[in-house]
């Protein structure tokens, strides 16, 4: 059943309205050349029932892994019941653009806990919201670091690739440079990253633990980026920080990172939802939205957007930031999950994925998977690999378990969480041995 927001007739008033016999007329202004002359080769409507029906056909092709070894930027972790209880609750839906406050409570709520908690996670002063994900933000970031002098930008070569593509597509629409640093062993090279600190380069983008899993020296890397003149953004898996130093902690000026670990699950692409947190010196050039804890005519306690004089919509042209769309579903159930956790649970989370990563490591280098680097590293690390990687992964796939995320040199970057268990890794190992023979 189709549906149309307007009559024949609707359409005509408003055409007249605006002075013109037609829609043709309307366009008249787009060269003949782009304009649509015919009907789109597009099936036709169905009824609601046919939709469902297809749609289900469709997610049928879709392979389901119960046993999950694969990271690199999103992963499986366990979302308590309580968050898809209280992302449903209406309270916390109020009006989608919060421009509105007396309208927007709830949701200026959600947003105001998420800020508190990512600035507790962090360490740093201000948190904001809308990031639309974790690559967005630290190209957000980079944007926000660039001034008149200094507009080039570094990147770690350990920082997620997919991260690297977005801050580069950044760099390029606004005309700005973007160098990459090399690694060694796994890690930022520091030699190679003191000697391209000129004084054209406005920040450095870090990701910690990297790409590759591996722990770095973030305290080191900022002391040298601050040295020459040179803001360090950190990028952080969230789940991470409960139990490694802080971006704050490392001296960082500005952290960015992917929320998808925070109780939202997996998914192909998304919803996810971004984050970024900075010191005070740099608020009033976060990009996004800030929410305020006030008072109301009453007395009570109420919440508002604040410092909206940075955003594209009041500043316009002169905006570094287009970000105007809201993640706030999203956002509001990281603040769940983080409220449901606590310290201690996102602490135990993060020490189970350490000691399950560890072990699987270890029992794949008695296999002859040997690990590739010999860094310290959280729940993520890089093998190399005995047999052809496709050919292993298709051998796990086919008992069940999607296996590590094969990467361009041959190696394979395996991943374990606290939702793996002791009997899915020793199978896991079984039939890396048997792939091997």
């Amino acid at each position: 059943m189709a549906y149309i927001p307007n009559t024949k007739q609707q359409q005509k008033e408003m055409l007249t309205a605006l002075g013109f016999s037609s829609t043709s007329e309307l366009f008249r202004d787009i060269p003949e050349s782009l304009r649509l002359t015919k009907e789109l080769a597009i099936p036709k409507g169905q009824a609601e029932l046919g939709v469902l029906r297809a749609f289900s056909d469709l997610a049928a092709k879709n392979a389901v892994f119960n046993t999950v070894f694969r990271g690199g930027g999103a992963y499986r972790h366990y979302i308590p019941v309580i968050v898809g209880k209280i992302i449903g609750k209406e309270r916390l839906r109020t009006a989608y653009t919060p421009y509105q406050p007396e309208v927007s409570q709830g949701v200026l709520q959600g947003i105001f806990e998420f800020q508190s908690m990512i600035c507790r996670l962090t360490g740093l002063d201000v948190a904001n919201a809308s990031m639309y994900d974790g690559a967005s933000s630290a190209a957000e970031a980079a944007a926000l670091c660039r001034d008149r002098k200094r507009k080039r930008t570094l990147v770690s070569d350990a920082l997620n690739p997919q991260i690297t593509e977005v801050v580069r597509t950044y760099a390029w629409a606004s005309d700005n440079q973007l160098d990459v640093v090399p690694t060694d062993k796994g890690l930022t090279d520091l030699k190679c990253l003191d000697e391209m600190l000129t004084d054209d380069v406005a920040s450095l983008i870090i990701q910690q633990p990297n790409f590759y899993g591996n722990i770095e020296d973030a305290s080191a890397i900022v002391n040298i980026a601050h040295a020459k003149g040179v803001k360090v953004i950190m990028s952080v898996n969230p789940i991470a920080t409960a139990v490694l130093q802080t971006p704050a902690e490392c001296g960082a000026d500005i952290a960015v990172g992917e929320g998808q670990p925070l109780g939202i699950p997996l998914s192909f692409g998304g919803p996810y939802v971004g984050f970024m947190a900075v010191t005070k010196e740099l608020m009033r050039k976060i990009p996004g939205r800030i929410v305020g804890e006030t008072t109301d005519s009453k007395g009570q306690r109420a919440y508002v957007l604040t410092l909206q004089a940075r955003e594209q919509h009041i500043r316009r042209e002169t905006a570094s930031s287009n970000v105007c769309s809201n993640q706030a579903l999203c956002a509001v159930a990281a603040a769940v999950y983080m409220s449901a956790m606590g310290p201690s649970g996102m602490k135990d989370a993060a020490m189970q994925c350490y000691s399950k990563a560890h072990y699987l490591a270890s029992e794949l280098a008695k296999a002859g998977f040997k690990l590739a680097y010999d860094a310290p590293f959280f729940h993520e690390f890089v093998t190399e690999s005995p047999v052809e990687v496709g050919r292993l992964l298709i051998h796990l796939e086919n008992h069940g378990i999607l296996g590590g995320l094969p990467l361009p040199d041959g190696t394979i970057l395996w991943c374990a969480t606290e939702m793996n268990t002791i009997d899915e890794m020793n199978k896991l190992v079984s039939l890396c041995k048997e792939a091997s023979k």
